[in-house]
């Protein structure tokens, strides 16, 4: 979301009486990429973009065929093969082994477009499912359904709209982003998700390198205590929002969603462990209290001995001690940690290393990927025996 943030934005800024524009979109891989399906670039004829597509081997090549679309006005689609033997094309040896589909498509502020579909979505801070034709004549057409299945927009074919919607609506489900065939037609599905909204409970000294971070991030930070001193806006400047709340007011003063991560840190065991007592009750996926595990277990006997009585459920939204085990000591490390370990909670990720993981890296269709490395072995193949 901040990269869509950050589209945004520049787009905002481009004076279209001087100026023209496209966006390029991931909508396919096979194989292996820098960047997954849903990356994204806003380029102008300037030469500028933000955003990307991929660790800056593509972003030049596609700068070029951007000129032609917002020449020519007319979207297109552009197949990279990033494999050694297979890119020369390029000028460089990217050896990525993979093949990538972008889209790239004209935007500008005279009509609806892909971009003021990003300013709707942001706003709305819920997800959408995201459905983009990249090939056939309706090429670069949207339709985009909000979490309760109204329409936001939708391609100029109902036929192609009715062909779509079913598969649309389920990636609410799977959270599966992937390219499909509808007929004659190639649509991207992708689940665009809000923000993650950050509060912070306790403004200490240890919680202002969490904030930075976070916000460093792009997501959407709340800092709150009882102390007013330790909300001073000096010591978290770039926070969304300072508050000065009471642990009893919390549900009213605070929204709190599936998208929301609940830090408790603010060093006093009354506080947090009351807070505790509200924050479990609301849809946040992750609550992370900071202080040794004997702190916690305490705070489990005293629920018990008053009648509450947590769920298995409840029990593995709650992380205690809080954060990744990285040998986090200071104040900016243990940052780190918790941050990392809140990513890893909303990706659905374990959080270690990536060199024992078995499968890729980023989500890939499994179909695609398997028809892709079968047509690479083989390349392979001929290529041996043509040298033989």
């Amino acid at each position: 979301m901040k990269e869509l943030k950050t589209i945004v934005e520049a787009f905002q800024k481009v004076d279209f009486s001087q100026r023209k524009a496209a966006l390029a979109t991931v909508v396919k891989v096979r194989g292996s990429s820098y960047r997954s399906p849903g990356a994204r670039m806003l380029i102008t004829d300037d030469g500028k973009w933000v955003g990307s597509i991929s660790g800056g081997c593509l972003e030049g090549d596609a700068l070029r065929k951007a000129r032609q679309v917002m020449m020519d006005n007319q979207p297109m689609t552009v197949t990279y093969d990033t494999r050694e033997e297979s890119n020369q094309n390029l000028g460089i040896g990217l050896g990525c082994n993979g093949v990538i589909d972008v889209l790239i498509e004209p935007v500008s502020n005279e009509k609806v477009n892909t971009v003021k579909l990003f300013e709707t979505i942001i706003t709305q801070n819920e997800p959408v499912a995201f459905a983009t034709c990249i090939s056939g004549k309706f090429a670069a057409e949207k339709l985009v359904l909000d979490i309760n299945a109204n329409v936001i927009e939708k391609f100029s074919s109902d036929q192609l709209n009715n062909f779509v919607v079913k598969d649309l609506q389920g990636v609410f489900e799977n959270h599966k982003s992937e390219t499909k065939i509808f007929g004659d037609h190639e649509v991207f599905i992708e689940l665009i998700q809000p923000t993650i909204n950050l509060i912070i409970f306790g403004g200490g000294f240890d919680a202002r390198p969490v904030s930075t971070m976070a916000k460093a991030l792009g997501w959407d930070v709340q800092v709150t205590d009882e102390c007013v001193a330790h909300i001073a806006p000096i010591f978290f400047p770039t926070a969304d929002k300072l508050s000065l709340c009471q642990r009893e007011f919390i549900n009213r003063d605070f929204i709190i969603t599936p998208y929301t991560a609940c830090v408790l840190m603010s060093h006093n065991y009354e506080y947090d462990r009351d807070v505790l007592k509200k924050v479990i009750a609301t849809e946040t996926p992750y609550i992370g209290i900071l202080g040794p595990r004997k702190r916690f277990d305490k705070m489990l006997e005293e629920f018990k001995h008053s009648g509450l009585e947590l769920t298995a459920e409840q029990l593995h939204r709650i992380h205690s001690p809080i954060g990744l085990d990285i040998g986090a000591e200071t104040p900016d490390e243990i940052a780190l940690s918790i941050l990392a370990e809140i990513q890893s909670k909303f990706t659905n990720r374990s959080g270690g290393f990536l060199k024992y993981r078995s499968g890729p890296i980023h989500h890939r269709d499994k179909k695609t990927d398997q028809i892709f490395k079968q047509v690479l072995l083989t390349h392979s193949e001929g290529s041996q025996r043509t040298n033989g």
